[in-house]
């Protein structure tokens, strides 16, 4: 049977707010850093008040995430049995083979700093991790 056919929309919407979540404290402790690392101030990205300039960028995340969990659903559902375990391990393998590579050669063709790889690179590695477990526990 199809893998989206298979989806259970209330598991996808549970890891994509359980993923965006994730972002909001990795970025909320992280996040002066992150800024220092792509090479902008609070002053930059805020208004006089410290609410962000835009709101676009908050509402492509959590879309980024529904698609995101999607896509690992489909992924898992392939992968034989849904649990926890192959939740965590289709989550991680994602993350190695597309999110981290791809993270290295924009890094580096962008010539930013390599503490970028880390801190946007983990936070992907724990949203993909959450969603994994969400999905894998709560299954399709």
């Amino acid at each position: 049977m199809d893998a989206i056919a298979q989806i259970t929309w209330i598991t996808v919407l549970a890891a994509a707010i359980a993923g965006y979540v994730v972002g909001a404290v990795w970025y909320g402790v992280l996040g002066e850093r992150w800024l220092a690392a792509i090479g902008k101030t609070k002053a930059d990205i805020s208004d006089e008040s410290g609410r962000p300039k835009t709101y676009v960028p908050f509402v492509l995340a959590f879309l980024a995430d529904i698609v995101m969990a999607i896509i690992l659903s489909g992924i898992i559902y392939h992968a034989g049995d849904v649990t926890i375990r192959a939740g965590l391990i289709s989550a991680f393998l994602v993350w190695a083979g597309f999110v981290l590579t791809t993270l290295t050669v924009n890094t580096a063709f962008s010539m930013r700093s390599w503490s970028l790889i880390w801190i946007d690179g983990g936070h992907w590695l724990f949203v993909l991790l959450v969603m994994g477990g969400v999905i894998g526990a709560l299954g399709l």
